[in-house]
């Protein structure tokens, strides 16, 4: 395996244990570590733009879904939401993922084996605009381009203080979506939110800001369903 720190000799990991490491050919210790969810999503295979983990996670936690959350996703693209989502529902919940391209779902699947999540997640290769078959969920996830046109498909399948939450890339979409949310009367505590994350080199004597960041990545809209 080469490295830009020299080559791995795989056999070297054998009877190797989490948290040991190996010498490359230039002597530097590399270490093994348990995969994070983070690492298997950055060796996912990408046919689409995928949301940013600063915004995986904020998404997570202001969603509130949890181990046993039963949720519903629009838009699965190369999974990278998909992998989040399920990751954090398991072992008791489900994603049910919804992709009207069959490509995009093969590559998924693949994405979301490789993360060993496969378990907790149901693909459908289904138009949203047809409707959810699921009921009662517990969470609606959109990352599509129109999705201010499925806001009574996300009611109709969500459980009363259900969340809602939608992505979208620009201004006109926040605006648009945000409008329909506001006309539709079935959904309170509506925010958005645009979030910013900045990465910081850590070598002794250099710690700075780095000078490449990821600034804007989308709008993330949550809403709440209530009863009317």
């Amino acid at each position: 395996m080469e490295t830009d720190r020299g080559i791995i000799n795989v056999e070297d990991l054998i009877g190797k244990k989490y948290g040991d490491f190996v010498l490359t050919s230039l002597n530097v210790k590399a270490y093994l570590l348990k995969p994070s969810i983070s690492d298997y999503i950055e060796k996912f295979r990408r046919i689409t733009q995928v949301i940013y983990p600063k915004d995986l996670g904020f998404i997570v936690f202001k969603s509130g879904i949890s181990s046993g959350s039963i949720v519903v996703e629009a838009g699965t693209g190369s999974g990278v939401l998909t992998a989040t989502l399920a990751y954090y529902v398991r072992p008791n919940g489900k994603v049910y993922t919804y992709e009207v391209r069959k490509e995009f779902i093969e590559i998924a699947k693949s994405n979301i084996k490789m993360a060993g999540l496969e378990k907790y997640v149901v693909f459908k290769n289904k138009n949203i605009e047809e409707g959810i078959d699921e009921e009662n969920v517990d969470a609606v996830f959109f990352d599509l381009p129109m999705p201010w046109r499925l806001v009574e498909v996300a009611y109709k399948a969500l459980k009363a203080s259900g969340t809602l939450t939608i992505f979208v890339p620009t201004m006109e979409q926040l605006l648009k979506t945000i409008n329909s949310l506001r006309q539709h009367k079935g959904f309170v505590n509506i925010e958005a939110y645009d979030t910013l994350l900045r990465l910081y080199k850590t070598v002794p004597g250099e710690i700075r800001p780095m000078t490449w960041t990821v600034a804007h990545t989308g709008y993330i809209v949550f809403a709440r369903k209530v009863v009317i």
